[in-house]
């Protein structure tokens, strides 16, 4: 069977698999509401960096922001965002607005694949009606129901799209085998086939959050460390000699899945009367380092008879995760809030993140690396490849002479930096 794809949205997840689908069927459409981002990759030009230079131009995708374009496909792909609102609880009105994009141009025989992280129960309870009712068509007779989790990991060269194992599922056996044929021609590494639509919604909702947990503890492990006066990454350098430990690290903990799917699996464990104790002291944990970080600068500045008052704090790094321009549920906001609160003057530096999106969604202005002069602390909040491949004498020159060093992932070594800074790390 000849199949026609069309993957709704086009960020970090949707690009690589419209591009990836674009190779193997002929006339796939790969639509987005955002007019500029569609423009853009018209012009072959792609923000998030996922895309390698010239893949656009040689691609047959056609992108679009027009839904007409939807007409005729028989396989739809569903990559929207699935973020949480302020209560953190899972807001689902991308999901929702795709399947009323969609379910006008749904036709006989159809099926309709989400990739979007979501808590088991959605793509059937929720998605299903829905298209029904957009469509006027019934599921399970008209058009069909898939579920594939997303697992790329935005700025990561290696373990690409086609790289990762698929996870599958469709609603009855007939599905699941035509979901399985379509993406195990585009995944070198083949598919995995689900049981289910609820098992293969579970297992992607209980990657991150396993990851999330991985990482609560080695941030609480740190603040462990630092009362004991000990550096964590020589704890773990040392405990990573076992053949069975796990190579996690502290950190910041943000962007769109590790900080947001373990919500997703809660607000559902919730709603069928347990309280999960466990996931959410992770997620706390981690919520919390930001603020912990810029309050352990600030207690540094002071032990070195400083004053925190106007102090010029630089901070290196504001997008989520290191190598990467997306600026989602970073966390490094809350150092800068934190530090704001205690009268200190950060000074954020990015290289890769958006000035406007900066200013839009935190309020924050981006420096330019000349302005970071006379400080009394230097966070490198996010390791990025710019910082990493600069000689620390260099990155370290608009400190004061008695400056202090946060050096957040233990990206240097202290022994590299000039005698007088005092230098801490998570």
């Amino acid at each position: 069977m000849t199949e026609r794809i069309a993957v709704i949205g086009l960020g970090y997840v949707g690009l690589p698999v419209a591009l990836a689908f674009a190779e193997q069927y002929e006339d796939t459409v790969g639509y987005d509401i955002a007019a500029d981002r569609v423009a853009a990759l018209q012009r072959g030009e792609d923000a998030t960096g996922e895309v390698p230079g010239g893949a656009l131009q040689a691609s047959r995708l056609r992108v679009t922001a027009s839904p007409d374009d939807l007409a005729g496909a028989s396989v739809f792909v569903v990559t929207v965002p699935t973020p949480i609102d302020g209560s953190r609880r899972p807001d689902l009105r991308p999901l929702r607005a795709a399947c009323a994009t969609i379910g006008p141009y749904l036709q006989s025989g159809a099926v309709v694949v989400f990739e979007s992280t979501v808590y088991p129960g959605v793509t059937e309870d929720i998605c299903g009606p829905l298209l029904e009712q957009h469509s006027g068509l019934t599921r399970g007779r008209d058009f069909r129901l898939g579920y594939s989790p997303e697992r790329i990991n935005p700025g990561d060269q290696v373990h690409t799209f086609s790289k990762i194992v698929k996870v599958v599922a469709g609603e009855d056996e007939a599905t699941l085998d035509r979901v399985a044929r379509v993406y195990e021609s585009v995944v070198e590494a083949g598919v995995h086939r689900a049981s289910s639509i609820k098992v293969a919604e579970a297992a992607k909702v209980i990657e991150n959050t396993q990851r999330d947990l991985n990482i609560a503890l080695m941030n609480e492990l740190a603040i462990i460390c630092d009362r004991l006066d000990i550096r964590t990454a020589e704890v773990l350098e040392a405990a990573r000699t076992k053949w069975n430990f796990l190579g996690f690290t502290p950190g910041l903990v943000g962007g769109h899945c590790i900080g947001v799917d373990p919500y997703y699996l809660t607000a559902l464990a919730e709603a069928v009367g347990y309280h999960p104790e466990v996931i959410l002291a992770g997620r706390r944990i981690n919520d919390s380092m930001g603020r912990r970080i810029a309050e352990r600068t600030v207690k540094l500045i002071v032990a070195a008879d400083g004053e925190v008052r106007g102090a010029r704090i630089g901070v290196l790094g504001l997008t989520f995760k290191e190598d990467v321009p997306d600026l989602r549920n970073s966390r490094v906001p809350d150092i800068v809030r934190e530090l704001r609160a205690f009268g200190a003057e950060p000074l954020v530096h990015d290289p890769l993140a958006d000035p406007g999106q900066a200013m839009a969604e935190y309020g924050i202005a981006l420096s330019p690396t000349d302005a970071l002069t006379g400080l009394s602390a230097l966070v490198i909040a996010v390791p990025h490849a710019a910082y990493r491949e600069q000689a620390p004498m260099d990155l370290v020159a608009g400190l004061n002479g008695s400056g202090i060093v946060v050096d957040v992932k233990s990206m240097l070594q202290p022994g590299t930096l000039p005698k007088g800074l005092t230098y801490w790390s998570l």
